[in-house]
Order: structure tokens, then sequence, then C-alpha cells
């Protein structure tokens, strides 16, 4: 239980406190549970979607894009930005791209970025939303943090002492495959939805992870926060696109 809690702090803004400081297993333990807070995030949407009942399509997808940024704190956004600075600056060093990665200020093209992933987001939730789809909101939080234990799991992590490294280090490599089949398979209840979902999010992964050990050898927390911004955008894009 300790191990959700942890997962629940670092995932979101939810009021959860520890009743003390948790232990590195604990903590690699956590990432058991991130397809679960996922999950729970996309309840809170869905949620919200249902509750706004017949509020405008517009509106409502500006409201629950502003609420899916809220409950996540930003965090992930916060990934993305760093390290669309560093791979451009980066100029293919993996040095100067780390170094870049590292510098809290956000220069034009992490804020060029994040403008074209929230208004793509904004417009393919209004489009799914006004075609009777708000189901899907559970899907696409669920999707993306299930993708996070997967990337640390399978791909060297290059910033020694980062929070990261204590993940890696005690993660229970041989749980994490029956947690992750068992989402996986709650994921395609969604029919073809969720398997075109699936499959986004795989190429996904499986292009960016390539692209990490390119340029990086490996992945850092900015770049998991980058893929799960990523993967629920090109998961958005191409469930409105299939309508």
């Amino acid at each position: 239980m300790i191990a959700l809690l942890i997962a629940l702090q670092f995932l979101t803004r939810l009021p959860v406190s520890l009743p003390g400081m948790p232990t590195p297993e604990q903590v690699g333990r956590s990432l058991l549970w991130y397809p679960l807070v996922g999950l729970l995030l996309g309840l809170l949407l869905w949620g919200a979607h249902l509750l706004l009942g017949q509020t405008p399509a517009l509106l409502q997808a500006a409201i629950i894009l502003a609420l899916w940024v809220g409950l996540s704190g930003g965090l992930h956004l916060d990934g993305l930005a760093d390290t669309a600075d560093a791979w451009v600056g980066g100029f293919g060093d993996r040095e100067r791209t780390l170094t870049i990665m590292k510098d809290p200020r956000s220069g034009p093209i992490a804020v060029v970025v994040l403008v074209l992933l929230l208004l793509l987001k904004f417009a393919t939730l209004f489009t799914l939303l006004q075609a009777g789809h708000g189901i899907y909101l559970l899907l696409l939080p669920w999707l993306g943090r299930s993708l996070l234990p997967l990337l640390l799991a399978t791909t060297p992590y290059v910033r020694a002492g980062g929070l990261g490294q204590a993940l890696v280090d005690h993660l229970p490599r041989g749980q994490l495959p029956w947690v992750l089949g068992v989402h996986l398979l709650g994921m395609l209840l969604f029919g073809w939805a969720g398997l075109l979902a699936l499959t986004t999010a795989l190429l996904l992964f499986v292009w960016l992870r390539r692209a990490l050990l390119l340029r990086l050898g490996g992945t850092t927390g900015d770049t998991a926060g980058a893929l799960v911004e990523l993967a629920e955008c090109a998961v958005l894009l191409t469930l409105a696109l299939s309508l």
C-alpha cells in the first residue's frame, strides 16, 4: 500500500501523505502501481465529463484539458519541455543534450512544443467528445502511465543519482510483465479503439526508445515524461482521425 501512495504522490497532485520516509525498495515497487494511477486519473477525467453533462463539447474539452494538466501538476509537460529544448539545442551531442536538459529555464523551442501539443490535445478532445466518445478519457492516462515502467525496465537510465535511478535499481522486474499484461488485457476491453490505441502507443514507444538510445544511450526522467505526453497526444490524434 505504501508503494501505491508513493506512485500517487509522485504522479498526481492528489492530497496524499506518506507515513514516513519510504525505503528504496518501496520506491522501486511503486512503479508497479503506475498503470493503476493512470486508470484513476482516467476515471476522474471521465467523471468530470459525466458531471458536465450537456455542457457544449468545446467548453468541456477546455475544462477537461485544464483538469488533466492540474491533476498531474504539469509533471510530464515539464519533462517534454526540457527534452524539446535539449534535443534541438544539443545538436546531436550527448553531453550537451544532458546539460541543457538539467537547465530549469525554458527556451523558445519548449514553449512552441508545449503550445502545439496542448492545441492538438484540445482539438482531438473536442472531436472525441463531440462524437460521444468520452469513455476514451479512461484509456488515455491509463495507457500513458503504463509506458513509464516499460521504458525504465527496458532502457538504461543515464542520469546517475537521479530519482529514476532508485526506481530502476529496485524495480521488481519479475512481477512487472504480469502487471503490465493484466492492464493491457483491460485496455483491450475497449475493442477496436483499445487495439488501435495500444498499437499507436507501442509504435511511438519503439521509435522514441530507439532515438533515446542513439542520442543519449538511455533515458532520463525528463524523456520519460516526454514519452507520456507524446503517447497521449498520438493516441488522441489516432482515435480522433479514426472516427
